[in-house]
């Protein structure tokens, strides 16, 4: 069993990266964590698809951003926003999911 992000991490958050794409930031406390988790590449594409149950094809980027100790994810929007049914127009309720990783610590 892994150990919960929430401890390893000082921000996650969720906005919009346009009408069409969200994006997210998972930032990490300290650099010896983010790099382990960079190197292993834990944090990928099916991953992010399995936590919001959309197909790899709709998870357009991982990026690792060393300076920061932060990796960004962006997504395809299921609905654009301020469609019809979207519940979110910010984005930024959408993190929810990524608060539930365990790492492989």
């Amino acid at each position: 069993m892994g150990k919960a992000i929430l401890d390893f991490v000082d921000v996650i958050r969720s906005k919009n990266a346009g009408p069409f794409e969200l994006t997210f930031d998972l930032i990490f406390k300290e650099y010896d964590i983010y790099n382990k988790i960079r190197e292993s590449g834990f944090i990928n594409k099916a991953l992010i698809s399995k936590l919001y149950q959309i197909d790899e094809s709709d998870v357009i980027s991982i990026i690792n951003f060393d300076p920061a100790a932060a990796i960004k994810i962006t997504i395809k929007r299921p609905l654009s926003a301020g469609a019809v049914g979207e519940r979110d127009v910010y984005g930024a309720q959408q993190h929810a999911p990524l608060m539930t990783i365990e790492l492989p610590l």
